[in-house]
């Protein structure tokens, strides 16, 4: 009872009183949590309904692994493409720096060019950092090309630990802290990557883990951060549920009882049970500063935080987007699907081409009215990207008005009505194409290409 600490908590002011000690629980057999993940069912989410405070920080982030985990699931990407999306992301982080971190592999030339030209760029945020495994070769590459932080893949589930790593919970964690060590004795900044979290034994392995990295940062007076990574996406944000499911549970218990403060502390979510952008929220909610993305959802399986998503998450919880520049997201989105050639669905949110596409008829009317009823927010304002309307049979003259307006951005003085020469004879057309059977909202490439023949027929230019 001596050794258990109290303390002042400066979020709520209140003196809290250290409850446990949490040494490692070094086991002979693997605890793989059976009673929640067997393999021949689908995963269980239990609950005990402990219910863990709200616990926001002063100042939260974003950190990307675009050239990381983002390139786990696609082609490469060259050089030249990775330099100009460092480019981006600094111009849609802002002045603030809210995309604070991008992190790069290390191991192929390309990748290495692409990290000393991102370097040369001189850019506070985001800061360029690297990921390696817990090894003492890819250390050697950190240490070459001089970066001041890097991950550590430091997997900590005893699916990991037992059969992938072969080894006990005690000789990974002597392992981890070998090379964590190797990073601090030459000033290197080290960021725990602990892949696996939501099937790992918290307080038997991963708070004992937390404690000795916290000794170590006493020791050097070196900053070590540690990244939730829901590796599987299993992760839930339900007020109580048990963990290690319970993402609310996992932050709270490593801030509550490793000591770890909220600015070194940030969470990796996969989307494999459509959680992603929810529980890297809930990260945020419950104490992290930072939370990490992927342009667009892009990663290993189904991808992960899409970093767009939680540009928006920012704004709506913060009250302001804090100078971050969200019509780069759309500039992103055209030089992946013109530039890289990567095809983003049409649904997507925020950049996919129909994200504020209205069709419904009655949707329609309602928004060549007042487009505020059908449209999220002023997508024009923050995206570049105006509200639109498909045009089908229901679409009458005003409609087809309004889409060529919305599509080709024209100003007031040069807007057409219903009544113009362009939109009669496209009014004609589309009548046609019903007439003779269609039954599809006619596509964007469709209208073009007819607009541009009407336009040239009618000596017209938009």
């Amino acid at each position: 009872m001596i050794d258990r600490k109290v303390f002042l908590n400066k979020h709520t002011n209140l003196l809290e009183l250290e409850e446990h000690m949490y040494p490692l629980v070094d086991v002979d057999t693997p605890n793989v949590f059976s009673n929640l993940f067997r393999y021949d069912e689908i995963p269980k989410i239990a609950f005990n309904d402990r219910i863990v405070p709200h616990n926001m920080p002063d100042e939260i982030w974003i950190t990307d692994t675009t050239f990381r985990d983002g390139q786990q699931s696609r082609a490469p990407y060259t050089t030249e493409q990775i330099v100009t999306i460092y480019d981006y992301l600094h111009r849609l982080g802002g002045p603030q720096g809210k995309i604070r971190q991008s992190e790069f592999f290390l191991y192929s030339k390309k990748d290495r060019d692409a990290v000393y030209r991102c370097l040369e760029k001189g850019y506070e945020f985001p800061e360029v950092t690297s990921w390696i495994r817990a090894s003492r070769k890819d250390f050697e590459l950190v240490k070459e090309i001089g970066l001041k932080e890097t991950g550590i893949l430091v997997s900590c589930s005893d699916y990991h630990i037992f059969y992938k790593l072969k080894m006990t919970r005690k000789q990974a964690l002597e392992h981890y802290l070998s090379v964590v060590r190797e990073c601090l004795d030459v000033g290197i900044r080290p960021r725990c990557h602990f892949e696996d979290i939501t099937r790992s034994d918290i307080y038997g392995f991963v708070i004992p883990f937390c404690l000795e990295l916290m000794k170590l940062m006493d020791e050097y007076k070196i900053p070590i951060k540690i990244r939730v990574c829901d590796t599987m996406g299993y992760g839930v944000n339900y007020p109580g549920a048990v963990i290690p499911r319970s993402i609310p549970g996992i932050i709270y218990g490593i801030m509550t009882h490793a000591g770890v403060p909220s600015e070194l502390l940030e969470f990796h979510g996969h989307n494999d049970f459509y959680k992603a952008v929810n529980n890297s929220t809930a990260a945020w909610l419950y104490g992290a500063c930072g939370v990490n993305c992927s342009l667009f959802g892009i990663g290993e399986r189904t991808g992960n935080t899409p970093l767009e998503a939680m540009v928006f998450e920012y704004a709506q919880l913060r009250g302001t987007l804090d100078g971050m520049d969200t019509k780069v997201i759309t500039e992103l989105a055209e030089y992946y699907e013109k530039e890289i050639g990567y095809h983003i669905p049409p649904s997507t949110p925020f950049v996919g081409k129909n994200f504020n596409v209205t069709r419904a008829g009655i949707h329609a009317d309602g928004m060549m009215k007042n487009e505020e009823i059908y449209n999220i927010f002023d997508t024009e304002k923050f995206l570049g990207r105006p509200a639109l309307v498909a045009v089908s049979n229901t679409s009458g003259a005003a409609g087809i008005a309004y889409w060529i307006n919305a599509w080709y951005k024209l100003p007031e003085e040069r807007r057409v009505d219903k009544s113009s020469p362009l939109v009669t004879k496209m009014k004609e057309w589309v009548d046609k194409e019903y007439e003779d059977g269609r039954v599809t909202v006619l596509t964007d490439e469709e209208l073009v290409a007819k607009i541009d023949s009407v336009c040239k027929e009618l000596h017209i230019t938009l």
